[in-house]
């Protein structure tokens, strides 16, 4: 159990220290953002009949994307799997262009071709939203590779499920991040359960999932994903051995999701204790407890968070509505979006010929 002298030290990090009340407060804003978004999205699943596919929920992890994404520079990046909502909005991409995704319609930010495991914003250095799982960790690695080959001081965010961990290609990408040197921050969201299975039960470890890569010689920390201040101060030592030494890093920040594996999930409340669950909330709610932390330090009041979650509230109630009217893809539409080469008639798309330049 973190003490509160665990806390202040983390407090303290140099980085943490730079942080205005400002901006702690736009952390706050954005937790609160990205649960106000899951809840709609759930509601309009379950009750409006016009939403379909997989729904992956985040809420309870709102504090790892927040925490790890507020580090981020321009010429850092940032790819994930399935459970994508959080970190879209926390890149800067719009609710309304989010829900419109969930809704399948042309307004949303794949066209309503992807849908919630598919989210994108290349301009943001956001680059999905993968529904393979682990398939986004060897595409993290060639954008840090990209990174490297063209000189560039940045590196990859790339975040992955403890499931994903048992994958061969996560292993055969730690050791090519290894072995190339290359600036990746491999982020292991360790939510408990993979699928229906807990980690326990699905995993071998010894301490923590993430001192496998001692075996490719990469260095790794765990962290306890309850607590903002450590997840910046941690993460972002691991931000600037990349940077500065190009070398790849394994962080294991333990969450926990409230809600099964996705909405289709029946036996969420069977493989665990409902016991298990109303504990996390009441004692271990990381938004809770950030708010709690930023009204102990006296730059918050308990009516300016309200304020601030009416706020979200509208917020999405807006981006539902503007998703509820915006108008479905054309069935024409459905041949491009497929690859960029062809679309834009380059000479790779023309002649089916691919290169690697500059």
């Amino acid at each position: 159990m973190e003490t509160r002298a665990d806390v202040d030290t983390f407090a303290e990090a140099e980085i943490n220290r730079r942080l205005t009340p400002q901006e702690k407060i736009h952390l706050l804003r954005q937790m609160l953002r990205s649960r106000r978004f899951e809840q709609a999205a759930l509601k309009n699943y379950q009750t409006g009949g016009q939403m379909g596919g997989f729904l992956h929920l985040y809420i309870g992890q709102e504090s790892v994307a927040a925490a790890t994404i507020s580090l981020c520079g321009d010429d850092d990046h940032i790819i994930t799997g399935y459970r994508d909502h959080a970190h879209a909005l926390m890149v800067g991409m719009s609710m309304n262009e989010c829900m419109a995704e969930l809704f399948g319609k042309a307004t949303g930010c794949s066209k309503g071709k992807g849908g919630s495991m598919h989210f994108f914003a290349p301009n943001k250095h956001y680059w999905g939203g993968h529904g393979i799982v682990a398939g986004q960790t060897p595409l993290g690695l060639g954008l840090a590779f990209g990174l490297k080959y063209k000189g560039v001081k940045g590196c990859c965010l790339c975040y992955l499920g403890d499931g994903a961990v048992n994958q061969g290609v996560y292993q055969a990408s730690l050791n090519l991040a290894s072995l190339w040197n290359l600036p990746i921050i491999y982020i292991i969201e360790n939510n408990q359960y993979s699928m229906g299975t807990s980690l326990e039960r699905s995993s071998a470890y010894k301490t923590c999932l993430a001192a496998r890569a001692e075996g490719y010689n990469i260095e790794w920390d765990r962290i306890n994903g309850e607590d903002v201040y450590e997840i910046r101060a941690k993460t972002w030592k691991a931000i600037q051995r990349a940077h500065n030494e190009s070398r790849p890093t394994v962080l294991q920040i333990d969450t926990y999701r409230y809600y099964g594996h996705s909405v289709s999930d029946a036996n969420a409340k069977k493989y665990r204790d409902p016991a298990e669950i109303e504990n996390i909330r009441k004692f271990h709610d990381p938004l809770h407890l950030w708010q709690k932390h930023l009204i102990d330090e006296g730059i918050l009041t308990v009516d300016q968070s309200a304020e601030m979650d009416t706020s979200a509230g509208a917020e999405v109630a807006a981006a539902v509505q503007f998703a509820r009217e915006s108008p479905l893809p054309e069935k024409a539409d459905i041949y491009s979006d497929v690859y960029f080469e062809v679309d834009h008639q380059t000479p790779a798309g023309r002649t089916g010929k691919h290169f690697f330049n500059d």
